[in-house]
Parts: structure tokens; C-alpha cells; sequence
């Protein structure tokens, strides 16, 4: 894939990066030569290769789904400069 100057600021806008006119020219070689490692993944046959689920062979042992509430809001908000039955005071912020 070629790149153009107008690519490349397209892109570096997209990325909300300040390019200097002076650095257009280089960064059209350096993406013209990433896209050309990328297509080179085309001439790959994968028709063999089953999809992965995870990187790794290893299984997630699932844990039961039991719900709880901890048990432990009272040493939650101990630290906490004001706290009410549990739970954090904070000042309002919406009018």
C-alpha cells in the first residue's frame, strides 16, 4: 500500500498528533513500509490453522457464582475523612 501526504496527515489526525511539514515525507516511507509487512500476512495460508480462543492451551477453571457482599464495609470506609452507615460522603458536585 502507498502512502501519500494526505494519508498521512488523515492518519496523524485521526491520532491527534502535531506533524511538522518537515516530517511528512519521512513517515509516508516508515507507514508505506509497516502496511508492506501487513500485506505480506495475505500470502500466509491459514485455511489449516483452527481459530484460538486465548493464547494458551490452558482452560480457566471457572469459581462458583455465589454472590456476597464481603462482609467488610465497615473496614472499607474506616479510612475514609466521612463516612454514613457504610457508605463514602462526598460533597455534591452537580447543580
Amino acid at each position: 500500500m502507498q502512502v501519500d501526504e494526505a494519508l498521512v496527515r488523515h492518519i496523524a489526525r485521526l491520532a491527534r498528533m502535531k506533524i511538522e511539514a518537515s516530517q511528512v515525507s519521512g513517515l509516508e516511507k516508515e507507514l508505506t513500509s509497516i502496511f508492506g509487512w501487513v500485506e505480506q500476512l495475505k500470502d500466509i495460508d491459514t485455511s489449516n490453522v483452527e481459530p484460538m480462543t486465548g493464547v494458551s492451551g490452558l482452560r480457566m477453571h471457572p469459581r462458583p457464582d455465589i454472590v456476597t457482599d464481603g462482609d467488610y464495609a465497615e473496614t472499607i470506609v474506616k479510612n475514609a475523612p466521612l463516612s454514613e452507615d457504610n457508605f463514602f460522603v462526598v460533597p455534591k458536585v452537580i447543580e
